[in-house]
């Protein structure tokens, strides 16, 4: 275990706010951090990567850091592999993992940032997956009385970006392990984004291929957090009614769109980017030159700017679409 008064989070997240937490703690076992517990204030956050998320500040309580390992395949029944993954393993890491071992099913996800435990918190997803097709358990252990709690999939209501962990439980649990359910026989999901443009005519295609595709198409197009601070995709697509779109889509013909239950989904990036925001920029905030859905730090950002940057956009996309955009990314 690993504990800091008055820490430095500078490099515990990615947009580099010089930010501190009043204490920081990393715990290495579940046993670990049950023996936390009765220390902590009321103030807790448990980060991973620091990747979705804006300090407005210093925090003044507890930033509690899982340092659980382990990636383990815990079952197999006919072509369904169960893994069981520890929750500060780096999320690329454990795709990096499945692909080596020819599992499919996390290949579509690859180069997301920051570690396990986030994918079952955020849901995170990317080119036609979300972590909730793939997640079988989650484990827990709740922080008010150190008891562990097994979720299964229906349980963590998940939804686009959403789970049971950042609305009714949210900040009341630590998560220890997640379970995925991968396949032995890939499916290979190819239909979102550009990913078949990228392979081209290559036949005979493994989940390798995907996962190197993903990664072209990410790092052409996204900045790396270490040369420029970003939280990567800032904002959630919006899902809109049929009628809504269909009357958008008069007025822009060539709008990308995607089916999805509930609605239409329509790209806040592109709907950026028709307001004349890619590339530009407020005071030291500015929008991507080559992803407008992405924010960055164009050097000694505050959080004030990027969150006025961000209430700017917002407030420029709803006038000229009358379609209301969210940031994705957490502010603490």
């Amino acid at each position: 275990m690993k504990e800091y008064n008055d820490y430095s989070l500078l490099n515990h997240n990615t947009f580099g706010m010089d930010v501190k937490a009043k204490r920081y703690v990393e715990y290495d076992s579940e046993e670990e951090l049950k023996t936390l517990i009765p220390t902590l204030e009321s103030e807790v956050l448990h980060m991973g990567g620091g990747s979705n998320l804006l300090f407005k500040g210093d925090f003044a309580g507890t930033v509690l850091h899982s340092a659980i390992r382990g990636i383990e395949i815990v079952e197999e029944k006919g072509d369904e592999v169960l893994v069981r993954v520890g929750a500060g393993e780096v999320w690329d890491d454990f795709v990096a993992w499945a692909v080596a071992q020819g599992l499919g099913g996390v290949e579509n996800l690859s180069l997301i940032p920051g570690e396990v435990g986030a994918s079952a918190v955020q849901n995170i997803g990317a080119y036609g997956v979300e972590a909730k097709d793939v997640i079988a358990l989650v484990e827990a252990v709740e922080l008010q009385n150190g008891q562990k709690r097994v979720f299964g999939t229906l349980e963590c209501d998940y939804a686009y970006r959403q789970s049971i962990f950042k609305k009714q439980l949210k900040g009341k649990y630590a998560i220890t392990y997640v379970t995925y359910r991968l396949q032995k026989t890939p499916q290979l999901k190819l239909e979102y984004g550009n990913i078949k443009a990228v392979l081209g005519e290559k036949k005979d295609l493994t989940i390798a291929d995907v996962r190197q595709a993903i990664i072209d198409i990410r790092n052409a197009k996204l900045p790396d957090p270490k040369v420029q601070g970003n939280a990567g995709s800032f904002f959630m697509n919006p899902v809109v009614s049929r009628e809504k779109f269909l009357s958008i889509q008069k007025d822009y013909p060539n709008m990308p769109f995607y089916e999805v239950e509930g609605g239409v989904k329509i790209p806040a990036g592109w709907m950026i980017d028709q307001c004349g925001w890619k590339g530009k920029s407020l005071g030291r905030a500015g929008v991507h030159d080559k992803q407008a859905l992405v924010l960055v730090n164009l050097g000694g950002a505050t959080s004030d700017e990027i969150i006025t940057l961000c209430e700017t956009v917002c407030k420029d996309v709803y006038e000229k679409f009358g379609i209301e955009i969210h940031p994705e990314v957490n502010l603490i």
